[in-house]
């Protein structure tokens, strides 16, 4: 349970998938069916991405969502994310509430995927929202010092999820009770028990506390 819970201000939830999109049993899929207001961001050319058309289909599902918005990414989502915040000059407390952005791959090393070329270099700017960066120690996709460095240069809390691979369908996380956990610290992070918007510092400070000090700063 979360602040929002009975908020009428409660955020959207919109899911952000990766390369191929996510299939029934991801828990992308099964949070859209399970939490209220979660919806997908409908990027398309889900198996042959183009960052341009992603940051400009994700943009105008922030857009329709019509109310703050909290992000759940995965895999080439994430770096979607990145690419949106970076071109979008706004303020914390605009549309993005925040995000947990999971599992990103590595679009810079050598030998890279193809269909991830577009999205290099990674940005390495701050984002400009409280956010939660997870990672696996054993993803293909990137390896754990790495994904530590992306989210020291988007100013996110960092989380090594241990060795669950992609932390995708094939991770066996089914609905992914941990990262449901996590949703939440972002969803509180975003807001103090009012519902009104912390400042992105105080938001990120709430994110890296451990949780008899939430619990205190809240």
């Amino acid at each position: 349970m979360t602040i929002f819970t009975d908020a009428p201000n409660r955020p959207v939830i919109l899911t952000v998938p990766g390369l191929g999109g996510s299939g029934p049993t991801h828990w992308q899929t099964l949070w859209e069916q399970d939490i209220p207001d979660t919806h997908r961001a409908e990027l398309g050319m889900w198996d042959k991405p183009e960052r341009n058309a992603w940051v400009t289909r994700l943009n105008q599902s922030i857009c329709d969502a019509r109310a703050p918005v909290v992000l759940g990414a995965h895999s080439l989502g994430c770096l979607a994310v990145a690419w949106w915040a970076m071109g979008a000059p706004r303020p914390f407390r605009g549309p993005v509430a925040g995000a947990l952005l999971v599992a990103p791959p590595d679009v810079d090393r050598s030998g890279a995927h193809p269909d991830l070329l577009s999205f290099k270099p990674s940005p390495r700017r701050p984002l400009p929202f409280p956010s939660i960066v997870v990672a696996s120690s054993d993803d293909p996709w990137i390896e754990i010092e790495r994904a530590r460095d992306l989210a020291s240069q988007w100013c996110s809390h960092f989380v090594d999820a241990g060795p669950k691979g992609h932390l995708n369908a094939a991770s066996d996380i089914g609905g992914w009770a941990a990262g449901r956990a996590l949703l939440n610290r972002v969803l509180d992070a975003a807001a103090d028990n009012s519902g009104k918007p912390r400042t992105v510092a105080d938001a990120r400070r709430v994110l890296a506390t451990e949780p008899a000090e939430r619990d205190r700063l809240r």
